[in-house]
């Protein structure tokens, strides 16, 4: 039926003559091929397997920036930044590892209208490690600092899991939809995962700074502070896999 309506639509172009065949081309592989799986598996189940994980993040990454504008041009660049690496270092930091040079401006280029900076990455791996440096940094006139994303060190590894759980789930639906008939789930012959990489978490860094502003004034109510205490989200990972199993 689909090929007579087709014949009879009026072709005024060889533009459209060509569309037309490459449509006909098409719609006739689909159809040869679900003959050719329907004559194979005459019978089969078609699934789709679903898991889920939240993760707990273990890499906290923030932006730093130091700017001479904070102080008004008294405190150097140079001065901020050794201040700053103090500081982290009394807190555990190991700054050698933990701490990039993002951008430095260059004194060649600084004019009068401007002023220096520098910015910098810092990896934490706790949240009570973000809210000491976060208020330490506070204290030094360092209030540029915001939070760029969040991961986990095993976040590839913990993917992976997901996505054999998901696999698994769709053979555990298939041989209960089966069983249900008094049939059986055989072996899988179609995989399809289409999935794409997890979404980054992303934070209202203003929330997050008057958090720790409450955290750190003196003689705050302690349900003020539950009620403002810095909470960041948990990794989701979720995964669908399509799949077909046989019939027996």
């Amino acid at each position: 039926m689909a090929w007579r309506f087709i014949c009879r639509l009026p072709i005024k172009s060889k533009f459209m003559k060509k569309y037309v065949l490459l449509a006909v081309a098409v719609v006739a592989s689909v159809l040869v091929a679900s003959a050719q799986e329907q004559e194979v598996y005459p019978s089969y189940i078609q699934v789709t397997g679903r898991a889920e994980k939240e993760v707990v993040p273990d890499e906290f990454y923030l932006s730093i920036v130091i700017n001479e504008r904070d102080s008004k041009g008294r405190i150097s660049v140079e001065s901020q930044q050794r201040d700053m690496i103090a500081a982290l270092r009394r807190l555990g930091v190991d700054v050698e590892k933990q701490l990039k040079v993002a951008n430095l401006s260059s004194e060649f280029f600084k004019k009068n209208t401007s002023v220096a900076t520098a910015k910098y990455q810092l990896l934490l791996h706790s949240a009570v490690e973000v809210s000491n440096v976060w208020q330490a940094l506070d204290k030094l006139g360092i209030s540029d600092v915001t939070i760029q994303r969040v991961s986990h060190s095993q976040l590839a590894a913990l993917k992976e899991q997901v996505r054999i759980e998901a696999i698994r789930n769709a053979r555990k639906g298939a041989e209960t939809l089966a069983g249900a008939i008094g049939q059986k789930a055989g072996k899988c012959f179609y995989i399809w995962d289409a999935n794409n990489d997890v979404m980054p978490a992303y934070y209202d860094n203003a929330v997050a700074v008057r958090s720790m502003k409450l955290m750190d004034a003196a003689g705050m109510a302690e349900g003020a502070q539950e009620e403002e205490a810095l909470d960041f989200k948990t990794i989701k990972l979720h995964y669908n896999v399509q799949t077909k199993f046989v019939l027996e």
